[in-house]
């Protein structure tokens, strides 16, 4: 089990970046590179994944070595066994849920400030979004594919991801309901229009 002195130095990014190296080693820029791939897992701003390495190293987690780049020389991380016997601890904790960062639940948390109408239409551009989501988690996964060693781990992630991503389509179309202008609410509750849904479900039935 992890002991205090590790908890004050190793948060939860220190744990993803121990991650990220790996079996095979990274770099900063691998690092980054490998974070922003799908996007939703990017919890830090840029510089933080050429620092939080670097600090690591210092503490002994990693160790750092020079190798020749593309145009001039760059830092190498690898695992130590104090890393690795890090990562073994940390394995064994309780599992929490992380507190939660959202744009669409602060949209949402501010609309009787802002007005119902603008937060409706806000959160419809959400779906752009989800669509680039989408097309990195099929990415992802066309990579995950090349990967046998870790290859059943991350398809497990990734099957979470695209569920996240479908609990935010299923706000979108809760707040378009739940927010739309009380006419059209009153129309989609009409005893006609319920009557339309259910000659139209039940024309689809008979095809």
């Amino acid at each position: 089990m992890e002991n205090s002195s590790v908890k004050r130095e190793l948060s939860l990014f220190s744990y993803e970046i121990l991650g990220l190296v790996g079996e095979g080693g990274a770099g900063g820029h691998d690092l980054l590179r490998m974070a922003r791939q799908g996007r939703i897992l990017d919890w830090a701003g840029e510089s933080q994944y050429y620092v939080e390495p670097k600090r690591l190293a210092k503490l002994g987690y990693l160790e750092a070595r020079r190798e020749p780049g593309r145009t001039r020389e760059r830092t190498v991380y690898t695992l130590t066994d104090k890393g690795r016997q890090a990562l073994a601890d940390y394995a064994h904790t309780p599992v929490t849920v992380t507190p939660l960062k959202s744009d669409p639940l602060l949209r949402l948390l501010i609309s009787d400030l802002v007005g119902e109408d603008v937060t409706r239409k806000s959160l419809e551009t959400l779906r752009d979004d989800l669509e680039d989501l989408r097309r990195r988690l099929d990415e992802s996964e066309r990579r995950a594919r090349e990967l046998p060693h870790r290859e059943k781990y991350l398809l497990l992630v990734i099957e979470f991801l695209r569920g996240f991503l479908e609990l935010h389509e299923q706000l979108i179309e809760n707040v378009e309901r739940g927010l739309a202008p009380p006419r059209q609410r009153r129309k989609a509750a009409s005893p006609e229009a319920s009557g339309s849904t259910r000659r139209a479900a039940r024309g689809e039935m008979t095809r």
